[in-house]
């Protein structure tokens, strides 16, 4: 059964840094592109970031460049997200994907973990 399963989350105040992992079980993903989502309350899910197999970044989110850095280790199945310079306006569920399909389309999900940033 695959799995991908998020840790990391938390309360932090603003200016402050989480970091996210998603570690990913029952088949390797070091070959698929993987990504970051997150959904705000009452808000779409909306893109973060994406990594292709190399481990280099393939964009991310206006809103979260220069402050958020995504990073993958294929040998533990694990993809990251560095978070910095928190904002109140970050506050949101954050989902991992694996296996991209297509634009914003992944095969993989993750059940999401809480970030609240406070002000």
């Amino acid at each position: 059964q695959v799995q991908l399963v998020e840790s990391g989350g938390g309360l932090v105040q603003a200016g402050g840094s989480l970091r996210l992992s998603c570690a990913a079980s029952g088949r390797s993903f070091s070959g698929t592109v993987m990504g970051w989502f997150r959904q705000a309350p009452g808000k779409e899910r909306e893109f973060v970031a994406a990594i292709n197999r190399s481990g280099v970044p393939l964009s991310y989110a206006d809103s979260v460049k220069g402050r958020f850095t995504i990073s993958r280790v294929n040998a533990k199945n694990t993809v990251y997200l560095q978070m910095n310079s928190l904002k109140p306006e970050d506050t949101a569920v954050y989902y991992c994907a694996a296996d991209r399909v297509g634009g914003y389309s992944y095969n993989y999900w993750g059940q999401g973990t809480q970030v609240t940033v406070s002000s």
